[in-house]
């Protein structure tokens, strides 16, 4: 691993591995629901489809050879696909219609490349649809942890993207017609080991290289502040805040923006009061 590398990429698949013991997660779900929305809205026929961070391999599009490729070996394995890292893709250029990613790029080490891999992956007019976990993600649980560790804090969250930033990743990328989304999706939890267990199930905890385990200690403190900020029945919301993706691989047959320069009528003029 380099050492300007953000997360750990051994542990990244050994969470993997450990989630796909128990592959539910309602978060994947409600991701691949939304995207399904989003695809439905295009009128047209998808036939070679890469599912880049495949879980167990829920994701359908009717009609489609479906790739699947996570970095973990058992998803990988349970999918039928290939283990790899989202960012070291080994498909070729233009070897799809359509690329759906839901879950993972919030734990990938280089988001830019992987999203201009992605890009390189699709053929002209390609479609690319992402989900992932952003910027606000967690609120409840930080600030728990931030209390229960006051003491002696350590590094336990990821660092996350907003939907701004998230779009212009997008262009970075090469992507035409880039839109970014977010959406806050509200859980109320009878506990700590609740919330615990879905995280695990997204394989969503902390993948910081050399983080310290938590003690036992903090684990129960942790416990307790978050029970502390519970409603009056008795459970505690917590905020995760889904930012969605679509871009299309560049083609001549899209859209273009206006030549500079090239308005026939000023805005000062558009906007002038008629009489």
């Amino acid at each position: 691993m380099s050492d300007s590398e953000i997360f750990d990429r051994a542990r990244r698949r050994l969470r993997r591995d450990r989630a796909a013991r128990a592959p539910e997660s309602f978060l994947r779900d409600h991701m691949l629901e939304a995207l399904y929305e989003r695809l439905g809205a295009v009128n047209r026929e998808f036939r070679d489809v890469l599912d880049l961070g495949s879980f167990a391999g829920d994701l359908a599009v009717p009609g489609a050879r479906i790739a699947r490729l996570d970095a973990g070996a058992r998803f990988a394995g349970m999918a039928g696909g290939v283990q790899a890292d989202e960012d070291r893709l080994p498909f070729a250029e233009g070897s799809f219609d359509l690329v759906v990613s839901a879950g993972v790029l919030d734990q990938v080490n280089d988001v830019p490349g992987a999203l201009a891999l992605a890009r390189r992956a699709l053929r002209p007019d390609g479609l690319f649809l992402g989900a992932f976990l952003g910027a606000g993600t967690l609120a409840t649980l930080r600030s728990a942890v931030m209390e229960a560790e006051a003491d002696r804090p350590a590094a336990r969250f990821h660092p996350q993207i907003d939907v701004r930033s998230a779009g212009d990743l997008l262009g970075r990328a090469g992507f035409a017609l880039p839109v970014a989304d977010v959406e806050t999706l509200t859980v109320r939890y009878a506990g700590l080991p609740n919330l615990i267990r879905d995280l695990r199930g997204m394989a969503a905890t902390n993948l910081l290289p050399g983080a310290p385990p938590m003690t036992r200690t903090s684990l129960l403190r942790t416990a307790e502040a978050f029970a502390a900020r519970a409603d009056a029945d008795g459970r505690t919301a917590e905020r995760f805040e889904i930012v969605y993706l679509t871009g299309w691989a560049p083609d001549a047959s899209q859209p273009q923006p206006a030549r500079r320069g090239s308005a026939t009528t000023s805005l000062a003029a558009a906007l002038k009061p008629r009489e």
